[in-house]
């Protein structure tokens, strides 16, 4: 689940996932609450293109003020954006993903499932874990796998899952800026509804000769049906263009339920899967 740096880190470290309910911005007579102005803000970064989002915040400024925010107001938030946007994200995404009412898929990717059948295990990371839906499937077949994610209450129950269901996972309670992916160190990567872009070298790199990428996710049309992060949005073919040299086992431009957002019932996603020469 997420990466520009400074203040974005934060922001586009998981996935935008589609199907919230981002809070708008307030009128200049609230007072709106640290949740409120970070919601506020997440859901307009979000619907920019990704070359956009390193001077979003200054953008953000002059949106503030042609809202007629008094400048006192536009500060403060600017301030809760600023200082209190990555635990604010964490937070989020810990609710998100620990509720007792999921609104995501916590079965293990179909199309992740579907690309390693068949395949010899061996080491796994798992981008963006979550809950750890992937990463105990994994686990369950064989693999050895490691995962990471920012949201601490998150990757504690995918400990706990595994415990309970009797397989070991390797975690880091980290952004993808602070982990370390390594040099051709993993036979499989999955990047399941996760920002990516930024990490193509780090990916390509720290895959074996062999290594398999497994990507899914929503393409631009998908967001005619509601508010979807640029981050896990990609045009026709464009997953193509980003894997460029590595080999193309696999590539899917489809209609179906995306694992998040899913209020969006049938909606189009894209799928690669990708071998390292």
């Amino acid at each position: 689940m997420r990466h520009v740096r400074g203040v974005f880190v934060a922001v586009m470290m998981m996935i935008f996932a589609a199907g919230g309910s981002p809070v708008g911005q307030s009128s200049t007579t609230s007072q709106p609450t640290d949740v409120q102005i970070y919601e506020a803000f997440r859901a307009w970064v979000s619907k920019l293109p990704p070359a956009e989002q390193p001077a979003a915040i200054e953008r953000y400024e002059k949106v503030l003020a042609d809202q007629g925010i008094d400048a006192a107001e536009v500060r403060r938030r600017l301030t809760v954006i600023r200082e209190q946007g990555q635990r604010l994200e964490v937070d989020r995404w810990n609710r998100i993903l620990t509720a007792a009412d999921p609104t995501f898929n916590t079965n293990p990717n179909a199309f992740l499932v579907r690309m390693i059948q068949g395949r010899s295990p061996g080491t796994a990371l798992d981008v963006g874990m979550g809950q750890g839906r992937n990463a105990i499937y994994l686990a369950r077949q064989g693999w050895t796998v490691t995962g990471f994610d920012p949201a601490d209450k998150a990757v504690a129950a995918a400990l706990a899952d595994a415990q309970k269901a009797g397989v070991e996972l390797t975690t880091a309670t980290v952004g993808d800026e602070a982990f370390d992916f390594g040099r051709d160190r993993w036979d499989l990567i999955v990047l399941s509804y996760v920002s990516l872009r930024h990490l193509v070298d780090k990916v390509r790199d720290s895959l074996k000769p062999g290594g398999l990428v497994v990507v899914e996710a929503f393409h631009r049309d998908a967001t005619k049906q509601g508010s979807i992060g640029s981050g896990v949005v990609f045009d026709t073919n464009e997953l193509l263009k980003v894997f460029d040299g590595l080999r193309i086992v696999h590539y899917e431009d489809t209609t179906a339920p995306g694992d998040f957002g899913r209020a969006l019932g049938e909606t189009r996603v894209v799928r690669l899967a990708a071998q390292k020469p």
